[in-house]
Formats: C-alpha cells, structure tokens, sequence
C-alpha cells in the first residue's frame, strides 16, 4: 500500500460470511453479506476491512479472494460455517449450522457497514455507519447492543422497518419519520421493490427509482445495495438521494451480471427505470393469469411455485389449479377463459408446450395481453408462435416472475 493509499478511509464491514448454494442455477459460493459487501466495495476501489466468523474453509475462501480483490480480513474463528440452500433464488433458503451464538463481533472505526447476523452481532463504534437489519421476522434495532455512531444510515425493506417500528400498514413516509426518532439515524432507506425506495434524510424524502435488467440474479441483490450505498456516502461524501440512486443502478448491474461492478462499468451501464402506472402506486394489485399444466408432482410444484412467488410480488393470482380444478372440459374450460377475460396479464410455464397453456397464451396474446412465458428446455421451433406473437420469453425463472412483476407495474 503506497503512502497516498494510506490517507484514504477505510470502510470495515461486518457481518455474516455464509456458503450459499442454488439448485437452478446451479451455483456455489462462500459469500453471504458482509463477504459479498467486501467484494463490491473493494471492486469500486474502497480499502476494505471484513469482520466475520469463519470457519477453516470460508477463511480459505475469504483469504484468497482477499489477495485478488485487495481487501484484508478479520477473522473470529468458529467451527462450522452456515449454510443457505435455495432451490431458485425465491426459494425460502434451508439453513443448517446455524444453532450456536457467538460472543459479539467488536469493530470500532470511521466508517463501518454493519449486517444483522444469525450466529451473532456486531457491536460498532462509528463516524459514519451504515445499517442493514438483514432479519425478516426480528430484526434488531442498531443501538440493542450498544452500537453507536455519530451518523447513521439505516437500509432495510418496508416489512423489517415496519416490524422495527410496529406500524404495520402505515404510510411509508410515517414508518421513515418513526425510525429516524427511533434510532437517532440521519437517514433511512426503505426499498420497495418495483416502486423503488423511499430516501429520508431528516430534512427531505425523496423517491428513487428501481431499474430494469435482463436477467435477474436476486441471491445477494440487497447486499450489493447497501455496499454501493455505503461506498458513495461515506467514502465519495454523496448525498443520501444520490447514493442511493446510483446504489440501484449498480444493483440491475448485479442482478443482471452476477458481478461487482467497477467505477467505468457503471459509468457506462445505462438500465432502464421500472415503469410504474399511477394506478399501481395507489395501490392497485394487478391480476395475472398463471397458466400452466397440473398433471403430475413436478407439474403441481411448479405450479405452487409460482403462485406463491407472484403473490409475494403483491400481485393478484387467478390459478385454474387453485381456482377452478379439475373438472370436464364442458365445466372447466368456460371457467378457465373467463379467468382469462378478467386478468390484466399472463404467466405461462411453457416447458412440455401443454395443449392447454399453449391455447391459453393464444387467448391471452388475441386479447392484447401481456404473456410473460418461462420455458427452458423447448427448442426455437416449438417456441416460434409464441415469440412471433410478441410472447416475452424467458429461460430463467426467475427473471420470468421479474418480468411479470414489471409489466403489472406499468398497467
């Protein structure tokens, strides 16, 4: 490290280093929170410091990615890392090793990214902090076990600031105001998915808008948010507004990529902002149609999938499955169109090309509607008069489902 790199603050982040492992796509990695934060601050040029319990291999890992990408490591021993299995990156993960607490995590420093962890915590003393709860069901307010800082910035989504607040289904600017008394915090960020996230700096709430990308890679995605906005607030001075922006961006580029983005790729990656009609910002949940067949297990589970996963996306689900049944074509079919009638849009599962759903994307695409299709093992043959009647296909469920969501957003 030259004598002008010694000048530069460091930004120590601390927080969960974790094995995380995806059936479709297959992928397996040693990262987690703070390991992935590191990864991205360090690629932006920040000097990185990890604090994290690691285990024997995730401090292999951790020390050789650390000599490539020019961050050092802190390392508090421990004796198994946790593990996160997904079978796709919506999944509710399957955790293991997992039941031990550790003795707090002690990181004191200017500036200092702080994740909520499941084998600990971390107690810092900071200038500048940055703070993402990282729990959905009891996440810890900053100052619970004594953390400090002389400027706090809070990241989190709408359901972990409601659970920290108790406002459950309160406007969102309300939440905001109650958190910055909460926690001292000069600013609070709350995502919103589609909608963007709600920026709160004490004096002004502003907007800032999600972007598009054209794929999705969603494991990790929040933990790229927080590096990025924690890097161009702290280190670059920023205003919290701006930060976050440009944080947003570097996340499609995230998704889109599956890789940390440097200061000249995001100075030339351009994504297009999420369209979002008036009607979905009041509120509106658009009605999607999920078209698919429910003949066998793999059949029914797919199906479940994907009505859980759109739900979850706050949209209306109309399923046949669900909905209707099984049934005579005499009952059922008339059923089956009129769920088609009264729908904003379509979500097809393609694979097998089901006579059924093939004629109900037909429908859909008659009516003007938008048919979101996922199908990955088809050929371009079998799937030529659904891209020819302007289908949106996708061979990734998961941007599939994040494509559904953006085409409700705009209706």
């Amino acid at each position: 490290m030259s004598d002008a790199d010694q000048d530069v603050p460091v930004i120590k982040v601390a927080g969960g280093v974790y094995q995380e492992c995806c059936t479709r796509p297959a992928s397996r990695e040693i990262y987690g929170s703070a390991g992935r934060a590191a990864s991205a601050i360090a690629s932006m040029g920040g000097h990185v410091e990890l604090h994290a319990y690691l285990d024997i291999n995730a401090q292999e890992v951790m020390t050789q990615r650390s000599s490539f990408e020019a961050f050092s490591v802190n390392t508090t021993a421990v004796e198994d890392c946790i593990n996160f299995d997904y079978y796709h990156g919506l999944s509710t993960p399957r955790i293991s090793n997992h039941s031990q607490r550790y003795d707090p995590l002690s990181v004191d420093g200017g500036h200092i990214v702080r994740f909520g962890m499941l084998e600990g915590t971390a107690c810092v003393h900071g200038d500048k902090v940055v703070y993402d709860p990282q729990n959905a069901t009891c996440p810890e307010a900053f100052a619970a076990n004594g953390s400090t800082a002389n400027q706090l910035a809070l990241v989190l989504n709408l359901h972990e600031a409601e659970l920290l607040t108790g406002m459950i289904n309160e406007p969102v600017e309300r939440v905001a105001n109650t958190l910055i008394g909460q926690d001292l915090a000069e600013v609070v960020v709350i995502k919103m998915g589609p909608l963007g996230a709600l920026v709160h700096d004490g004096a002004s709430r502003d907007w800032i808008p999600a972007f598009r990308s054209n794929s999705v890679w969603k494991i990790g995605s929040g933990d790229n948010f927080v590096a990025h906005f924690a890097f161009r607030w702290m280190h670059e001075g920023h205003s919290a507004k701006d930060s976050a922006i440009l944080a947003s961006k570097a996340t499609a580029y995230y998704c889109e990529s599956r890789g940390f983005a440097t200061p000249d790729i995001l100075s030339a990656y351009n994504p297009a902002q999420v369209s979002v009609s008036t009607r979905f910002k009041n509120g509106r949940q658009p009605c999607v149609y999920l078209a698919g067949p429910f003949f066998t297990l793999s059949e029914l589970w797919m199906i479940e999938q994907a009505k859980r996963d759109l739900a979850s996306m706050g949209l209306n689900v109309f399923s046949p499955y669900h909905d209707i049944g099984y049934g005579a074509a005499s009952d059922v079919v008339p059923e089956d169109l009129a769920g088609i009638d009264k729908c904003d849009l379509m979500f097809a599962i393609g694979d097998g090309m089901d006579p059924g759903t093939v004629f109900e994307t037909g429908y859909a695409c008659a009516q003007g509607k938008p048919v979101i299709v996922y199908c990955e093992n088809e050929s371009d043959e079998r799937k030529k008069m659904m891209e020819g009647s302007h289908c949106t296909l996708r061979d990734d469920y998961v941007t599939a489902i994040y494509e559904t969501l953006w085409a409700a957003c705009a209706l």
